[in-house]
């Protein structure tokens, strides 16, 4: 084999490497972020659906939940739920509005903080779904918190800077 070749074979894999790398720095932002706004939406829309039972209609089982099940792990203490009938209005209110923003992309930063702060809630009365659930809730939502929705959002289409 010449020096040549030998180079050549020597540069082959960091081409490759490259390459790849120019691949992957070619893909807009935008997508990433719409992956991101549609997993984050997902879990919290079909949880938030299991809390109805017809048009504004709380269901038995979240009614249950907040008011017999969930509690609060403050400070070593559990801690019942302050207004769980109210709680869990909210609760499926919030899990039904915040994701659907998100899918649009329309007031992305604020939905994905809304979700942040329900995570944060969630954590607190399921301590056990950190590392499983609560941790990439937390940095999928904070990361759209700091990006926003990208440009295929209704977010870039309203608010462009011209």
């Amino acid at each position: 084999m010449s020096s040549s070749q030998m180079e050549t074979a020597a540069l082959a894999p960091a081409g490759i490497l490259s390459r790849i790398v120019a691949l992957c720095g070619a893909i807009p932002q935008s997508l990433p972020l719409l992956a991101l706004r549609v997993a984050l939406a997902v879990p919290f829309f079909k949880s938030g659906m299991t809390k109805w039972s017809g048009f504004l209609q709380l269901s038995d089982g979240a009614r249950y939940l907040f008011t017999e099940e969930f509690k609060l792990h403050l400070f070593g203490a559990e801690v019942p739920y302050p207004f769980p009938v109210a709680m869990a209005t909210a609760s499926g209110i919030a899990e039904i509005v915040l994701p659907v923003l998100l899918l649009l992309g329309l007031g992305t930063r604020f939905a994905a903080l809304g979700i942040l702060c329900m995570t944060a809630v969630i954590q607190l009365t399921v301590p056990d779904g950190w590392a499983n659930f609560h941790l990439p809730w937390a940095a999928m939502a904070l990361t759209l918190v700091v990006f926003g929705g990208g440009k295929i959002a209704l977010d870039a289409l309203i608010f462009e800077r011209r």
